[in-house]
């Protein structure tokens, strides 16, 4: 089979399985949060933290839960980091240096998953299991109350009640992480993944000398890291780890683990607002937006553009070959469209523009289809935006699922939108022009600045893969970037809350002549435009200077 061939196999397969499972599983999502049956094991949970699950929070008290919960995450994971050597199943591995472990539990906590550490020598098990991998459920299922809430706010009406955090996280993970989970490592374990407790075994290779080969519990690690879209990786080389993906058969089922759950969501926000249209409009855009990345990526990769490609008459430097191009391309695709971050290959590696599509899908905001959660949230907020840029060609007053977009709403969207680039440019320009961060870049010219920008825009949109080139465990990068993640995942969330607050004590307003129809093909155009447009106003300066320049030359 010729490799072209193989890669719309592949993409064919992802296209028909997620569209099996968008219907039953988004249906069941939308059970999950709108149910008022509490299962036992639940309210244990509720006694437990001393919550009261039928109570009813506004949008101000939703938010100091998420934040309060997620900064008790990062102070128990910094600490079981930096007290490793002294837990159980520590493998003899030293404490983590304490700018490492700051970034690293920021990173996890706000599911980046960004590494400036090589997994197998730096966490024992206890910490990757107990630490590393509950964060890898916890935040999942943070991001997908957020974006619960913003759907909460659009179905509700004459009130400032948004849910209950605490309910909405527990049921995330009973519900629908955990399960999952339990059949996906069930999967992965049967086609290969490892799952042990052996510590290094020493082996001789094949030219008769030895090496050192950790094994660990990677499968049923691995498959929340990919479900959760979280990306970070048990072993250095990540998913590109024959342990962590031995066979083009869990490449693609990771591949569609990253996808299951964004794709879904769509039908549980239609479901809930009901009016299952909406979910659709919404799903099509992702699925355009994320088969157009991979197309790109597809193409400029087998085409090998560039100087080093066209000598070498191929571009499979950094790729596995198990995999090969059609496998990393869509892999490198997946992952940043959504905010899994996990790599099979080596996106250092990647075709000037193959890169930069890479680069482009994250600053994208990762909404197509995005992260658990974030791009939903993400992309409805883009929504929001789209019909306020439609009232205004045509004349109207912009509406949106029956509630109007007024100047308050366009405020915490604006915010919402701006956040994420200002935080990511801010930090990739101080990168650039210090002397000391700029040390850190191995290749000098446009694609050091490509490698700086990859890095910024990759941890403020929570994605936590990078290029190589870039030595980013330094004092700089560890604490620049834990400040990035947690600034750029926190603030818009609070803005996105607060949307949600405003939109739920709106009266909604009946459908008329002069409303938008959010439902058809016109606005499904107008939203991919807004999302191309807003972007490549934004990154485009960046991208010009770095990806662009180094393509063209």
């Amino acid at each position: 089979m010729s490799a072209t061939a193989a890669g719309w196999l592949q993409a064919g397969l992802l296209v028909v399985a997620l569209a099996a499972c968008h219907v039953p599983l988004g249906d069941h999502m939308a059970r999950i949060f709108t149910g008022d049956r509490h299962w036992r094991a639940e309210r244990v949970i509720y006694r437990l933290i001393g919550a009261d699950p039928d109570s009813d929070q506004a949008w101000s008290a939703y938010a100091r839960s998420v934040l309060a919960f997620s900064l008790i995450s990062v102070v128990l994971l910094y600490a079981a980091e930096r007290l490793q050597h002294l837990l159980p199943l520590s493998l003899g591995l030293p404490g983590v240096p304490p700018a490492l472990a700051f970034n690293t539990a920021a990173s996890f906590v706000t599911n980046t998953n960004w590494q400036n550490y090589a997994g197998e020598t730096t966490m024992g098990y206890l910490v990757q299991m107990a630490g590393l991998a509950v964060q890898n459920f916890l935040s999942a299922a943070v991001g997908l109350a957020v974006a619960i809430a913003l759907v909460r706010g659009f179905a509700r009406s004459r009130t400032n009640r948004l849910g209950n955090f605490w309910v909405d996280l527990t049921r995330s993970l009973t519900r629908l992480l955990i399960p999952l989970s339990v059949i996906g490592a069930l999967v992965l374990a049967a086609g290969g993944v490892i799952d042990n407790f052996h510590a290094s075994q020493v082996v001789t290779t094949v030219a008769g000398g030895h090496q050192a080969i950790t094994g660990g519990p990677v499968a049923s690690q691995e498959v929340i890291k990919q479900l959760g879209n979280n990306g970070g990786g048990f072993y250095n080389a990540n998913s590109a780890h024959p342990f962590e993906n031995p066979s083009p058969f869990t490449n693609w089922f990771e591949i569609f683990l990253m996808l299951l759950i964004p794709m879904s969501l769509p039908r549980a926000f239609g479901r809930m607002v009901n009016d299952t249209r909406q979910g659709y409009a919404i799903a099509s855009v992702m699925a355009l937006l994320w088969l157009a990345a991979a197309g790109g990526i597809s193409y400029f990769e087998a085409r090998g553009a560039g100087l080093a490609p066209a000598v070498a008459r191929g571009a499979m430097e950094g790729k596995n070959v198990a995999f090969g191009i059609p496998g990393s391309a869509l892999f490198a695709a997946s992952t940043t469209v959504t905010s899994t971050g996990a790599v099979n290959a080596a996106h250092d590696s990647l075709t000037a523009f193959g890169g930069g599509i890479a680069l482009f899908d994250m600053a994208l905001g990762e909404i197509v289809p995005g992260g658990i959660g974030a791009g939903l949230y993400g992309m409805l907020i883009l929504a929001v935006v789209t019909v306020f840029v439609g009232g205004l060609m045509v004349g109207r007053t912009p509406e949106y699922l029956g509630k109007k977009i007024r100047p308050a709403e366009m405020k915490y969207a604006a915010l919402y939108f701006l956040t994420t680039p200002m935080v990511a440019l801010a930090a990739a320009g101080a990168s650039a022009g210090l002397r000391s961060p700029r040390a850190s870049v191995l290749n000098p010219g446009p694609h050091g600045l490509t490698e700086i920008l990859y890095a910024f825009v990759s941890m403020a949109n929570n994605n936590g893969s990078a290029f190589a080139g870039l030595s980013t465990d330094t004092l700089w990068y560890n604490t620049a970037g834990g400040a990035v993640m947690l600034l750029a995942r926190f603030a818009p969330i609070i803005f996105v809350l607060g949307l949600a607050g405003s939109l739920a004590r709106q009266q909604p307003v009946p459908a008329s002549a002069g409303t938008i129809p959010t439902h058809k093909p016109l606005f499904a155009g107008m939203l991919i435009g807004v999302i191309i447009i807003l972007v490549g106003l934004t990154y485009f300066p960046a991208l010009a200077l770095g990806p662009l320049a180094e393509g063209l030359r």
